[in-house]
């Protein structure tokens, strides 16, 4: 399996060695190629990250900040992870990059799957940096276990898919997402899987022993051997 782990004793230690990688990471891109596409998923674990970010001294203009997974709900909806990427990275020096949503006006994420996959088709390939999170259910990105969609999602060449999922204490009522296909996850340069806690731990080291992957589609991402993915956990 092409993983790699790097586990810290806290998460202040971990939270500096995903920002040293990212940071390495864009400033490489936008030295190669004069631009950098940085992929970004909500939740607790990046937010002191992305904020960190934000300070950071880059190129900012270069760089295309997208979305790894999108609640199918409007901007000003307390679950938008588009709002959330807003106030906690798109700040500062950062808010001179440019953010691509998944949301748009479409009825629903099916609906609005092609316009959101010619979007993201203008991003530069491959992702330099994507940024991942994993949930006590073994989903990752809005890869939900037996979601409607799922199927599609891990085997379409397109980056995004539209999902389905199965509502649960995880998902809350927001069961419709659109979100980065495997292909779409593997397109990256630098994949980087953050979890912390315990339960996050089993959870991984469940999805690590093999298994169905329907039911824990987190495994899709650590059984691929086109790209490395980096697990970064702390207690």
């Amino acid at each position: 399996m092409a993983v790699e782990e790097r586990f810290f004793d806290t998460r202040e230690e971990m939270i500096d060695a995903v920002f040293a990688q990212t940071i390495g990471a864009l400033e490489e891109a936008v030295k190669e190629r004069d631009e950098a596409s940085f992929l970004v998923s909500g939740g607790s674990s990046p937010a002191p990250i992305y904020k960190r970010l934000s300070e950071a001294d880059l190129a900012w203009n270069r760089v295309k900040v997208a979305l790894v997974d999108e609640r199918w709900v409007d901007y000003d909806h307390d679950k938008s992870n588009e709002a959330f990427i807003v106030k906690t990275l798109m700040q500062n020096n950062a808010a001179n990059a440019k953010l691509i949503g998944m949301k748009n006006t479409s009825e629903s994420a099916a609906a609005g799957l092609a316009q959101c996959e010619s979007a993201y088709q203008t991003l530069a390939k491959p992702f330099d940096v994507t940024v991942l999170g994993m949930g006590p259910d073994g989903h990752t990105a809005s890869l939900f276990p037996h979601a409607q969609g799922l199927a599609e999602a891990l085997e379409t060449k397109n980056l995004c898919s539209a999902i389905k999922a199965i509502k649960s204490e995880v998902t809350g009522d927001c069961t419709e997402r659109m979100t980065l296909s495997l292909a779409g996850i593997s397109n990256s340069r630098e994949v980087l899987l953050l979890i912390s806690g315990d339960e996050k731990l089993a959870t991984y080291r469940e999805a690590m022993a093999g298994g169905d992957v329907a039911e824990m589609p987190v495994r899709a991402v650590l059984n691929q051997q086109d790209i490395k993915v980096t697990v970064y956990w702390a207690p």
